[in-house]
């Protein structure tokens, strides 16, 4: 019989690199292993010779750059989805797009199985099967973190330096950490426990506060229906734009968040979250959106808004809800077309202008000056019809006293 072929979504961690021997050790099999590239911005190339060093019969370095940020970030960025209020979804919107790449590979190898890292305690093992799920439903999922004898990231690392695997974590920097175009999360160690303070060296895209420019800086973001396309002027597609704002984030150290958040699985986890350039681009879109959107428009969008995080939190992106709610969001943003002046300075983004050729904000209207557009007088009739309900129910109760 042929041996058994399972395609490993491989990174080159701690988790991962260990997994490929694993797998030799318990399985008559053959690893494909499959690094996406989201934009982790190091170097690819040693996690080729990593992975056929540790077992791997082939690798596949694919580069998902562009159509992760055009497929799966835009989407959240125009749906305004944030998860408890301060998550932008970095892991969450990677997994997906890598799910599906791993899917896609699995059916051209002709393999039996798709092998992931995630633990058993995490949110990302739900990502990627019920992506997997989505796309072919007839591939077996493998998921060592919930069958094998290793129990914590101590074990792991002494499993990695009995098999003489260079892993990039130790146990005195035992932090796991994700990271692509869009952000940099950092959970574990001395981070488990909310008390504790992060320390300073956790932090490697942005500068702490007391580090940061101490100059403010503006700049103006253009926007096309929601999309941002522009920086200063200059026509920019959608990964280089993030690229720059992720600098310019780094030197007014913005985009930095520490979270207790509700993980799917159902315990509460601590985490920092890095996103600079995707906080500026959140604080801009909202801004444009301001005078764009009529008030029915976007006070049901803050509603979707929240159903779309949660969704994409749990690895319910290929699912016709989402599918639906992205359709409402483009649909809803036709006419944010504009530009958004932002200062940034020492960890804010604030407004500084905002225009747009779809303006509903109308000067002669909303002027505290004297005009002839709107008449004062109306506001009588119009508070004693919505206040209709109010003066009925007083004079009801007045009367039962």
């Amino acid at each position: 019989m042929a041996k058994m072929k399972i395609v490993l979504a491989y990174s080159g961690g701690l988790d991962t690199s260990i997994i490929i021997p694993w797998l030799l050790e318990n399985y008559d099999c053959e690893v494909i292993a499959v690094a996406g590239d989201v934009g982790q911005a190091e170097e690819l190339e040693p996690v080729r010779e990593k992975a056929l060093k540790s077992g791997a019969s082939k690798i596949f370095i694919v580069d998902l750059r562009n159509e992760f940020v055009n497929d799966f970030v835009l989407p959240t960025l125009k749906a305004g989805a944030v998860y408890e209020d301060k998550y932008l979804l970095g892991t969450s919107m990677a997994r997906p797009v890598i799910a599906k790449r791993l899917v896609e590979i699995a059916e051209r190898e002709n393999a039996d199985a798709i092998c992931h890292g995630c633990t058993g305690k995490g949110n990302d093992q739900v990502r990627f099967e019920l992506t997997i799920k989505a796309l072919n439903p007839n591939l077996k999922i493998i998921a060592p973190w919930r069958i094998w004898d290793i129990k914590s990231r101590d074990d792991a690392i002494d499993y990695a330096e009995k098999k003489g695997i260079p892993v990039p974590v130790t146990k005195k920097r035992p932090y796991s950490m994700d990271r692509n175009i869009w952000h940099l999360s950092h959970e574990g160690g001395v981070l488990e426990d909310p008390w504790n303070e992060a320390p300073e060296d956790v932090l490697l895209l942005t500068k702490t506060a007391e580090n940061a420019s101490r100059t403010s800086e503006y700049i103006e973001i253009n926007f096309e229906k929601g999309v941002p396309v522009g920086l200063n002027g200059k026509k920019t597609k959608l990964f280089a734009l993030i690229e720059k704002l992720n600098k310019l984030g780094n030197k007014h150290s913005i985009g930095v968040e520490d979270i207790v958040e509700n993980r799917l699985v159902g315990m509460k986890s601590r985490g920092v979250y890095e996103t600079p350039g995707g906080t500026i681009l959140f604080a801009a879109l909202k801004n444009l959106e301001s005078i764009t959107l009529d008030k029915e428009t976007q006070h049901f969008k803050q509603h979707l808004s929240l159903k779309f995080a949660d969704l994409v939190y749990n690895g319910q992106w290929y699912t016709p809800l989402r599918e639906s709610l992205s359709a409402f969001f483009d649909k809803a943003l036709e006419t944010t077309t504009g530009t958004v002046r932002l200062k940034l300075y020492k960890g804010r983004c604030y407004a500084a202008g905002i225009k747009s050729p779809y303006s509903l904000h109308d000067v002669d209207i909303a002027t505290f000056s004297e005009d002839e557009v709107y008449n004062q007088k109306d506001a009588e009739g119009f508070i004693n019809l919505f206040g209709l309900p109010l003066k009925v129910r007083a004079l009801k109760l007045g009367k039962k006293k």
